[in-house]
């Protein structure tokens, strides 16, 4: 599961993420059972939302012009490149007209696209990139190459996991737009430059001690956690 440390990218192999890869290395049989809970649950959710998914397909197309889905190139474990799914709840082109991170009453966001973010059901084509593989239900969010680009040397360790669809930092942060909204009023700053100096940082340091205390029941008490804040 875990390569030997020279078979890591170069970027990667730094001091400062060798203390993680150290950790990781001895919890093998964590990491099994990880990706054998991220498989058969995928599997499983896959097969009793697709006619929710369907709705919800078609009521994005009814709600706005353009695709269904959303895909755009995130950043996984190793740095690997992949197309990450989610149901489009923005207008189309709307990486083009703002900043890669939304704040609150964005004007990109449609209508239904309000909905389906609020309640996190835009995450739920998500399990076809699990099934690939290519995420986990827990993990550090997936990045734009342009955030991961000024990761410090600490921060790649996050790099050590696949990319997931939730985790403590998402849970702190699930009313981001609206804080990236009140630390840019009071800095005066751009969304990405808020996003990077401010908000990046603080989600980081969650995802690193998610690492420290990584095992296969912490992904399980996330998943709950996330369910609960999501309800409430």
């Amino acid at each position: 599961m875990i390569p030997d440390w020279e078979q890591l990218p170069e970027f990667m192999r730094n001091d400062s993420v060798k203390p993680y890869y150290k950790m990781l290395k001895k919890k093998k049989s964590a990491l099994r059972l990880k990706r054998g809970l991220d498989f058969f649950l995928a599997f499983i959710l896959t097969a009793i939302l697709i006619p929710v998914m369907a709705v919800l397909a078609v009521w994005i197309k009814l709600d706005s012009r353009g695709p269904v889905f959303y895909r755009q190139e995130r950043i996984t474990r190793y740095g690997k490149s992949y197309r990450i799914f989610k149901f489009r709840t923005m207008v189309v082109g709307a990486d083009k007209k703002g900043p890669l991170v939304t704040k609150k009453q964005d004007s990109r966001i449609t209508r239904c696209g309000e909905i389906l973010r609020k309640l996190r059901l835009d995450e739920l084509p998500q399990l076809f990139n699990i099934l690939r593989g290519e995420m986990s239900f827990v993990g550090t969010r997936p990045e734009v190459r342009k955030y991961v680009e000024q990761y410090t040397e600490e921060m790649r360790a996050t790099l050590l996991l696949p990319a997931g669809v939730t985790s403590r930092a998402s849970i702190r942060f699930k009313d981001e737009d609206r804080l990236l909204e009140e630390r840019q009023k009071e800095t005066g700053g751009s969304v990405d430059e808020v996003y990077v100096e401010y908000i990046l940082p603080v989600k980081m340091k969650y995802n690193l001690q998610y690492i420290k205390h990584f095992s296969f029941f912490s992904d399980i008490k996330v998943m709950l956690d996330t369910i609960l804040a999501v309800i409430k």
